[in-house]
């Protein structure tokens, strides 16, 4: 009961609070619950891995057992090498069977560095260097041989001591050891053949010590690199596995990247606590095409329960026929980006399945607001227990005010998944940690705007900073209009997000130009998609005005270029509509609202059309009189 208090529904936190969670027994890292898993459950299924799409029935299982044997052979191995309490492993490499312990080793041996296979070279250059990984397990040449030529180019350039390889699920890939550069090369599991599988021999985390650090969307060109402690990880995975809901039989899903907050926490560290089995992906998961038509089968044929993924994904099976026994999915959880009523409607209808809306930073760990099985739309959910959420004002000093329940403001979070702060660097003593200016007095600022009722019930309204969010996948801005500014006729840029029923958002781009420059759009479109770090960061569009809005103190106004692109996006959905007249965007109180004018005959498929974007929105017709959202 100290472990599990009762909790099905949001009215049980207060109780859940009553007791300290210094009480609750919770393990001390994230090793510690691994052990706890393997003595309870040691012969029960931990992960089951699919080598690829295609053979979608078959998979690899790794019990408890076996699970924290890789992890203790692969820990001790990297404590062989060097790696200390406070020295970091970067981790390079699609899904695949040996990325789960190689992770979990990490966190136990050090400090794990996740990476985006899909960033830059420069950028993984940089993410190395403000670590301080000088170990990186990445994907063998059999696996993705584009990861193995980056890391070998990494290796060649000094920043790596060691390059650890890793095979495809199943396979046993193997080489003589050999040298790029300064650094040794080897297979993972060829070098971690010979060490100790019953126990880590290293010094073992505390609830203190960094476990990860993940990169993120900041303001530079390169992502900010945010610390989790131990602590952080462990408890938002309580938090997430108290609930009453997903019970030990429950059968996670897999298919988001390790290097994302959510597939660590939400589907390796919480189904630990009730050793529950994940069915995990191929190496592309979510981003691969054959899956989808394979998609109902697969919850059928290994009885899923649960699964989590970002609105787009749910959008196309909402649109994939349900061709299966899929009887057993109970649980679909859904975040990263605003969740357009069209997806719900559309993926509950085809499914019976509710979907369980989540909301979070990986600033705050994971995940700190969820909502449950039969809530009405418009609101996110309840906080977590534990986790504080507010809404404050912030004024033109930036002091903070708190605006009350109810009041729409900007959020602010605290509580014991709230980070320590970014990596800014690193010296004799370590890593050095800065909220560079995210986090005052305990409390994190989130960026977004919302209210917050007596109850604790979250309702987003907007989002204040500038971060583009395809398909759950964070866009800095910064990346793009970088790479518009080297044009010789760009004299000023900025990118934005632009409303996409597929995406929730796409980048789009606005731009200046000197005088008499004859340069077109489409030139510039193909100057910035050579030379953004990844192709999902190229603008689908730019456009050229005559000067971008700014605020009366001079900064660059963004909300009005969003108003704008919001604008074109809903007109050309709009656009074959008939009866429609005007399709309009105002600013109201910070939050994007489209007016769209349109004769009562054609409201309806207005709505409809509305209903597939993440937007606010309103209908208007002659006389006036209201549809609204």
């Amino acid at each position: 009961m100290t472990l599990w208090p009762r909790y099905s529904s949001p009215d049980d936190i207060v109780d859940i609070e009553r007791t300290p969670l210094s009480e609750r027994g919770l393990p001390a890292s994230t090793y510690e619950l691994l052990c706890r898993a393997a003595r309870l459950w040691p012969d029960r299924t931990a992960a089951a891995v699919l080598a690829n799409t295609e053979r979608w029935q078959e998979t690899v299982k790794l019990t408890f057992a076996e699970l924290l044997a890789d992890v203790n052979r692969m820990a001790n191995l990297l404590a062989e090498i060097g790696v200390g309490r406070h020295d970091t492993v970067a981790l390079l490499s699609p899904n695949c069977q040996e990325l789960i312990p190689a992770t979990l080793a990490a966190q136990a041996a050090g400090i794990a560095v996740p990476i985006n296979p899909g960033l830059a070279q420069s950028h993984i250059a940089e993410l190395l260097q403000r670590s301080g990984a000088r170990v990186l397990v990445a994907a063998g040449p059999d696996l993705d041989p584009v990861v193995t030529e980056a890391a070998f180019s990494l290796a060649k350039t000094g920043l790596l001591d060691h390059v650890l390889l890793m095979s495809p699920t199943g396979q046993a890939s193997a080489a003589p050891a050999s040298r790029v550069g300064s650094a040794s090369v080897d297979y993972l599991r060829h070098r971690a053949a010979n060490a100790s599988s019953e126990q880590f021999h290293g010094v073992q985390p505390g609830p203190g010590d960094l476990a990860a650090l993940f990169h993120t969307g900041g303001t530079t060109g390169t992502p900010k690199l945010a610390a989790h402690t131990q602590a952080n990880e462990v408890a938002d995975a309580w938090m997430l596995a108290a609930n009453d809901l997903p019970d030990e039989d429950a059968v996670y899903f897999a298919a988001l990247p390790l290097f994302h907050v959510n597939a660590l926490v939400v589907t390796v560290l919480a189904p630990l606590f009730k050793g529950q089995t994940v069915v995990w992906s191929g190496p592309r998961g979510y981003r691969d095409p054959a899956l989808y038509r394979v998609f109902w089968k697969l919850v059928e044929h290994h009885r899923l329960t649960a699964m989590s993924a970002v609105p787009t994904v749910y959008a196309t099976l909402a649109a994939t026929e349900v061709n299966a026994d899929i009887s057993s999915l109970r649980h679909a959880m859904v975040g990263a980006s605003p969740l357009p009523a069209a997806v719900r409607a559309g993926f509950e209808t085809a499914t019976g399945v509710a979907l369980i809306e989540g909301y979070g930073l990986t600033e705050a760990t994971c995940v700190s607001v969820r909502s449950f099985p039969g809530a009405t739309g418009g609101s996110l959910g309840c906080r977590l227990p534990y986790q504080e959420i507010k809404a404050v004002h912030v004024d033109d000093a930036g002091h903070w005010h708190d605006v009350g329940p109810g009041i729409r403001g900007q959020l602010v979070i605290k509580g014991p998944t709230v980070f320590p702060g970014y990596v800014t660097g690193r010296g004799r003593d370590g890593l050095s940690l800065d909220g560079l200016g995210k986090l005052r007095d305990g409390w994190l600022d989130t960026g977004d705007l919302g209210q917050v009722d007596e109850d604790g019930i979250v309702q987003l309204t907007g989002r204040a900073k500038d971060l583009i969010i395809r398909g759950g996948h964070n866009i800095d801005p910064a990346i793009i209009e970088d790479a518009l500014l080297t044009h010789p006729d760009v004299t000023g840029a900025a990118a934005v997000g632009r409303p996409d029923r597929y995406a929730g958002e796409v980048p789009v781009a606005y731009v200046t130009l000197a005088a008499g420059a004859t340069t077109r759009t489409e030139d510039l479109i193909r100057w910035a998609d050579a030379r953004v770090g990844e192709r999902a960061s190229s603008p689908k569009s730019v456009t050229v005005v005559d000067q971008l809005p700014v605020t009366a103190v001079g900064k660059l106004y963004k909300l009005a270029l969003r108003a704008d692109a919001t604008k074109v996006a809903l007109g050309e959905a709009l656009r074959e509509t008939a009866a429609v007249h005007a399709v309009e965007t105002e600013i109201e109180d910070g939050t994007i609202v489209v007016t769209v004018s349109a004769d009562e005959a054609s409201h309806a498929a207005v709505k409809c059309a509305l209903d597939e974007y993440g937007v606010r929105w309103r209908i208007t017709q002659r006389p006036a009189r209201k549809a609204e959202r």
